[in-house]
């Protein structure tokens, strides 16, 4: 269609007008108007289209033109300058007015290029809804740059505004040369639509108030709101009070028990007069000191001094934080949480003042924070809900009463050789073969199991947590990742030099590993070299791939035999309950369940069977405790939906009954251990920064009712599961 020149020229001038008004306005730079495009900006596509000239009205009036992302590998939407490069070194994000065109959240992928080939990368959550201004930073960051380990949830409104930051980008940008912006949809199935005018950059200014006044004086995000979010300290007492009526009749409830939470009523075993396993039936059962069936229930981190937030630098993200000599003042402190791992890597603001909502609420709701109280109402909690352990990470302070069994971790530390397989989330692998970490060991166990050696409510031991013993299994280099780091050392490593003896055995020489390895290796001694690269597994030379695995079958024997060793000789009545596997390798696995009482793994899946191969677990014949999983949300106030999300709250308690119901299929599990007690601070705790809705409990030491009853009617159903019906029925008397 052909346009009258004078016209034309009138609608080209409109628009170079608003064009320089919109560059000059504010600290904002608009480079391209999708609704009144001039040529400023080249825009193409890639299995992407504009179908349309013309722009269409939103609901609330605001004009803007549609973009359709067609099904493809990464359909796409480039914008580039007409000739050589954006100079945007004095500007902090760019910034994009859009609207998501479906009824469903979409996943936007966002680049930005510069001239020297480096770019910056950024994935959005672009919800479905009203149109809003999506910023990117125009430099690396993340939420751990404010100190957490999620950011405050988006989009949000400022000033009248719906904005949408991009809270992580990764990369590196030269920002006086920048060569494109490209935004794409991931592999969408069909064609997906989203809505754009504005392209802009600017100086960040409302990215910077996006953490401004985001929690107030009880600890909870201020921009959400929920039912039972506290608005008073009457509110919190008469809450208080109304659990103190309810406990008494929910712990009357219980199915008949013994003192150590084994059901009466059912089959019976030898009791030893300390925990231990037997196999009946098909199925493994834990058993108490008095000999019943016990099925573990526990719940990790059940303590009170874990919800602690830094502070001192990031005042001004808190609405009302008490002053010097305030009585809630004494609920602060300084620490230094700063560490080379993986979990704090990178992290702002983990020094310095800390100040403890929790135990302010504490305070509010009960007078003080008194720790007596607290140890006898979290116990009175737990048994009314339905658990019957303590889980890994609880208070100590809870042996001096024992009501529910225990666990203790082995934390083991020393002067010892560590590897690292790229995954270190809490540190480096611990070098087995090093002498000094057999002494570190000992000197653990020893340590830890001083005061309870002969306790008989002591489940048992844990050999460490989420060691990291393999990166992703579809990786050669992950799945060997402590094998070739291994191999990469200097000789001054143990490792490396049990590693080469192996070798040597097998090979004699240089030749016949050049041999079995399809390289060419001169002499035997430049393996000895630091950085030595091991050839990858290949059909053509099994040899590799088996030598990978007899070596990690060494190093992990020698790891578990000399946990158990030192523990059979310290604490020889109590069980060795694996080591908590977040990652792991077969190798691994097998070596836990020769040296080990009970397997255990932390299983963030919506079942124990889609955290690992329960073929290969059952061919091990050995039990299994899940030692941690979850289900959080991000609607309750902290940011962090934990490692398994679900989309609400209310979803929660099913999700914990639908994978205690799939444990409960599995004959090798003996029990499940929720993570954690209490929800993590909103800015994030001291160790690490993470900050997730996970807990039985908010910050404001009120259980989250719906959820809480949800999970009380699952474990009550536990006794039902695992013990034959007209056994389960048969009255007992309940122990007191």
């Amino acid at each position: 269609m052909k346009v009258n020149a004078r016209l034309q020229a009138r609608i080209l001038l409109s628009a170079l007008l608003s064009f320089s008004a919109a560059v000059t306005a504010g600290d904002k730079v608009e480079l391209f108007n999708f609704v009144r495009p001039i040529d400023a900006v080249q825009v193409t596509t890639k299995d992407a289209a504009l179908p349309s000239r013309i722009a269409e009205p939103t609901a609330s009036g605001e004009v803007l033109r549609r973009v359709t992302f067609n099904p493809a590998e990464q359909p796409s939407l480039r914008l580039t300058p007409q000739s050589g490069s954006w100079d945007w070194s004095k500007q902090a994000v760019l910034s994009l007015r859009l609207q998501n065109a479906m009824d469903w959240a979409l996943t936007l992928d966002v680049q930005i290029d510069s001239a020297d080939g480096k770019s910056l990368k950024s994935r959005i959550a672009l919800p479905a809804g009203p149109a809003q201004t999506l910023l990117v930073p125009l430099q690396a960051s993340s939420p751990r740059d404010q100190g957490m380990r999620a950011g405050v949830p988006m989009p949000w409104n400022h000033n009248g505004q719906r904005l949408l930051v991009a809270d992580t980008v990764l990369g590196e940008l030269d920002p006086a040369r920048v060569i494109a912006v490209t935004l794409s949809l991931p592999k969408p199935k069909a064609a997906q639509s989203i809505l754009i005018s504005h392209f802009a950059v600017s100086s960040g200014a409302e990215r910077a108030a996006a953490y401004q006044g985001i929690v107030d004086g009880y600890g909870q995000f201020t921009r959400g709101d929920w039912p039972g979010k506290v608005k008073n300290d009457q509110q919190l007492q008469q809450a208080a009070l109304q659990e103190q009526k309810q406990l008494p009749a929910w712990l009357a409830e219980r199915a008949p028990q013994d003192q150590y939470g084994g059901w009466l009523g059912g089959q019976h075993f030898d009791a030893t007069g300390f925990f231990r396993t037997e196999k009946r039936d098909g199925r493994w059962f834990l058993v108490t000191p008095e000999g019943n069936p016990f099925y573990s229930l526990g719940v990790n981190a059940v303590t009170a001094e874990q919800s602690a937030t830094y502070v001192e630098g990031r005042e001004t993200m808190f609405t009302a934080l008490p002053k010097e000599g305030e009585a809630l003042a004494k609920h602060s402190g300084s620490a230094d949480s700063r560490s080379d791992t993986g979990a704090n890597k990178g992290r702002a603001f983990a020094k310095g003042r800390w100040f403890d909502f929790y135990a302010a609420n504490l305070e509010r709701s009960y007078g003080s924070a008194d720790p007596a109280r607290w140890l006898s109402h979290s116990q009175d909690r737990l048994q009314a809900w339905g658990f019957n352990t303590l889980g890994n990470w609880s208070d100590p302070a809870f042996l001096k009463d024992a009501r529910l069994p225990y666990s203790i971790p082995l934390v083991i530390h020393g002067d010892y050789a560590t590897i690292s397989t790229g995954v270190d989330w809490w540190g480096g692998m611990p070098d087995p073969f090093d002498p000094r970490f057999a002494m570190a060991t000992e000197r653990a166990v020893a340590i830890a199991s001083r005061d309870h050696r002969d306790n008989p409510w002591l489940l048992g031991y844990f050999a460490d947590n989420e060691l990291a013993w393999a990166g992703a299994a579809d990786d050669p280099h992950g799945r060997y990742a402590l094998a070739y780091a291994t191999l990469r050392l200097t000789t001054d490593v143990p490792a490396k030099r049990a590693f080469l003896k192996q070798l040597r055995d097998k090979y004699r020489n240089h030749n016949g590993l050049s041999r079995a390895w399809g390289i060419q290796l001169a002499a035997w001694e430049l393996m000895e070299d630091p950085g030595f690269q091991a050839p990858l597994p290949s059909a053509e030379f099994p040899a590799i791939e088996k030598d990978m695995q007899a070596f990690l079958r060494l190093y992990a024997s020698t790891y578990f035999k000399t946990i158990a060793d030192s523990l059979e000789w310290h604490a020889p009545n109590h069980l060795l309950l694996g080591g908590r596997f977040a990652s792991s390798i077969p190798e691994a696995v097998e070596a836990c369940a020769e040296f080990c009482d009970l397997l255990s793994f932390n299983f963030y899946t919506r079942e124990p069977q889609q955290g690992y191969d329960f073929a290969a677990l059952r061919a091990l014949d050995k039990p299994l405790l899940v030692s941690e999983f979850h289900f959080g949300s991000r609607d309750r106030g902290p940011f962090w939906g934990g490692v398994a999300e679900v989309y609400k709250e209310e979803e929660r308690g099913p999700a914990y009954a639908h994978f205690l119901a799939k444990a409960l299929e599995e004959p090798q599990i003996v029990g499940v251990h929720w993570f954690q007690y209490l929800d993590q601070p909103a800015t994030g705790r001291l160790l690490d920064g993470e900050n997730g809705h996970l807990g039985l409990v908010g910050i404001t030491d009120r259980p989250w009712d719906g959820f809480v009853k949800a999970v009380r009617k699952a474990n009550q159903g536990v006794v039902k599961a695992l013990l034959k019906p007209e056994v389960a029925a048969a009255p007992a008397p309940a122990t007191p």
